[in-house]
């Protein structure tokens, strides 16, 4: 995937969200997780990953245990994303060949999640590790450790994590909330991808 970003969908329901999606995709962001505490989320999952599956990463987010990442990956979805670090939904999302994401706030949830194969870090909330709590953990991480931020995180202070070093970051009420439509969050997305490529230049 060629952008960092990941487009968190939370409260969306079945009815709009393919068109929701492809407003995400048109936009350039190519991951798209559905919140399990979302209306009827393996529907929406399963939608997704039928229309958009072969040009999108699809998955789930706050994802709290290991049956509900068989359930995700049943109904299509191939991305895992939690709130917390549990290392059997960690092994699990990896056993079945699926991106996994860890929420993660100390040094020791992060070497824990790496042992157990994380694909990357989810620095949540972002808000309260702050950008040079971020710093201070990176120095003692592995090098080449994906580190994205989530929480907090937008077009006002996209180019700071940047400068901080940050890798990537999940998008939620800067992008998507209840209520809009397909062509406001397209409008919300196309803001968000066009803030994080003016944060640095060299990106592409």
């Amino acid at each position: 995937m060629s952008l960092p970003l990941i487009g968190i969908l939370r409260g969306i329901s079945p009815t709009n969200v393919v068109e929701v999606g492809e407003a995400l995709l048109a936009a350039g962001i190519e991951r798209i997780e559905v919140p399990l505490n979302s209306p009827e989320p393996m529907e929406s999952l399963r939608r997704l990953a039928e229309a958009l599956g072969d040009r999108a990463l699809i998955g789930a987010g706050t994802v709290l245990t290991p049956a509900q990442v068989r359930d995700v990956f049943a109904a299509g979805g191939r991305l895992v994303v939690s709130p917390n670090c549990r290392t059997t939904v960690i092994e699990e999302s990896r056993r079945l060949g699926m991106e996994s994401w860890p929420g993660v706030v100390t040094p020791s949830e992060a070497f824990d999640a790496l042992d157990a194969g994380a694909t990357g870090l989810k620095l949540f909330p972002a808000v309260q590790i702050g950008i040079e709590g971020m710093k201070a953990m990176r120095v003692v991480l592995p090098p080449g450790t994906l580190l994205y931020a989530v929480g907090g995180i937008g077009v006002d202070n996209f180019a700071d994590w940047r400068a901080g070093g940050i890798d990537g970051a999940g998008l939620g009420s800067a992008l998507y909330t209840p209520g809009l439509t397909a062509a406001e969050v397209g409008e919300r997305a196309s803001s968000l991808v066009a803030a994080w490529h003016a944060a640095d230049g060299n990106d592409s």
